[in-house]
């Protein structure tokens, strides 16, 4: 992904532009230099048959050099001919310019490098080369070679080489570290934009799960209470006019799996729409007990505590406790329940106890509800276990680890 940022700063097209209109300002200061020692002669030797071919030379490995060679250690024959042509050059004129000859090739070294010292040591080496071209070129002319003279003289042409290195440099560390930042800012917007596509990806995954769960929920609970509910009213139609107490109790069974299978259908479509108001486990539970026992002749006495767990667990809880109750009166032929909710360390105790007709383990066929509450179960990692002899009733035991103090763990396990 490239940003308008890092568009505006290319440092690939910077150099490039850079470049050429380095080799252009070259060109200018040599004709300026030819044009000014024009009239020259040394040793007898018009300047200009000198000045001419040096320029040409100079400017041709200058070309080579900045479009040529890509490696540095290439370039360094280039750098020596350079300090050759700029030696031939101030021999044969009157000095005037060549600094900024200095300058427009250095230019083009600092614009190259990458790294700071390499710029810093080539600044400290032209300025050494400056004032040894000029005294090697005095001393070729039969002049006088004096440090303090020569350093006097070139103070002016100096102070333009450090001041360039001071600018050039310095303008460039900004733009590449503009460049760095924008890179950075570019990676971060891209990372950013990954994770918030994943994230709501994600969100829409979780949905389709949820409403999976629900759905699945919706059939094998309110489904399940459905069917029980017309099997009930059947048979007892069955046995209406034979055993109109046995009538009676089926249709009581039936009336009571059939608010379950509607407070089912309800909570189902509160989660759908989320809009859900979410009770206590406390209160969840102790409405059970309430909608089953009213309007019916049947007794649940209860002792429950208060227990934070999430949400999967609390449906589960909640479910096997109507499903308790309507196979104790269905199949038990219950009057009276006990019920249980204990929490015991690190897990809570679910127990329900009926005084209905009991059942033998042994020959005991576990059917949709009991097979069901124990898939759950172990999904939760609790445990059920049923206890029962003929005659004596019939207990569900539940265990499930707790949540500790956190209040809502999500419903999805």
């Amino acid at each position: 992904m490239k940003s308008v940022f890092q568009g505006k700063y290319n440092l690939a097209e910077f150099i490039r532009i850079g470049k050429i209109l380095i080799f252009c300002v070259l060109i200018v200061v040599e004709i300026a230099v030819a044009v000014s020692n024009r009239s020259i002669t040394s040793a007898g030797i018009r300047a200009l048959w000198v000045i001419i071919p040096a320029e040409v030379l100079l400017a041709a490995e200058n070309a080579v050099k900045m479009w040529g060679l890509k490696k540095f250690k290439y370039k360094i024959a280039c750098y020596v001919l350079d300090v050759l042509l700029l030696l031939v050059l101030t021999y044969f004129t009157t000095g005037t310019l060549i600094s900024t000859l200095y300058v427009v090739i250095l230019t083009e070294f600092y614009v190259s490098q990458e790294k700071l010292s390499g710029s810093i040591a080539m600044g400290v080496c032209s300025v050494v080369l400056f004032l040894v071209v000029f005294a090697v070129s005095n001393a070729l002319k039969g002049q006088d070679v004096d440090v303090g003279a020569l350093v006097a003289g070139a103070f002016n042409d100096l102070i333009i080489l450090v001041l360039h290195f001071l600018i050039i440099n310095f303008t460039l560390q900004i733009y590449r570290k503009n460049i760095e930042i924008a890179r950075t800012v570019d990676e971060l917007n891209e990372t950013n934009e990954r994770l918030l596509a994943a994230n709501a990806e994600l969100r829409t995954v979780a949905v389709l799960e949820e409403r999976q769960r629900i759905a699945k929920d919706i059939h094998d609970t309110a489904g399940h209470s459905i069917t029980t509910v017309i099997m009930q009213t059947e048979a007892a139609k069955l046995v209406i006019d034979s055993d109109p107490e046995d009538a009676k109790r089926k249709l009581f069974a039936a009336n009571l799996q059939a608010k379950h299978a509607l407070e089912e259908l309800r909570e189902s479509v509160h989660l759908l729409s989320g809009t859900t108001a979410k009770p206590t486990l406390r209160e969840s539970l102790e409405r059970i007990i309430q909608e089953s026992s009213d309007g019916t002749n049947i007794t649940i006495r209860s002792d429950i505590d208060e227990v934070l767990l999430c949400d999967a667990k609390t449906r589960f809880l909640c479910n096997s406790l109507k499903e308790g109750i309507s196979n104790g009166l269905r199949h038990g032929g219950a009057t009276a329940f006990w019920f249980e909710f204990k929490r015991n360390g690190d897990m809570v105790n679910f127990l329900l106890s009926d005084n209905g007709k009991g059942a033998d383990l042994s020959a005991l066929k576990e059917g949709f509800g009991l097979s069901g509450m124990h898939r759950r179960a172990e999904s939760l990692g609790g445990t059920v276990w049923f206890e029962a002899e003929t005659g004596e009733g019939f207990e569900i035991h539940i265990t499930l680890p707790t949540d500790g103090e956190t209040k809502d763990m999500g419903g999805k396990l």
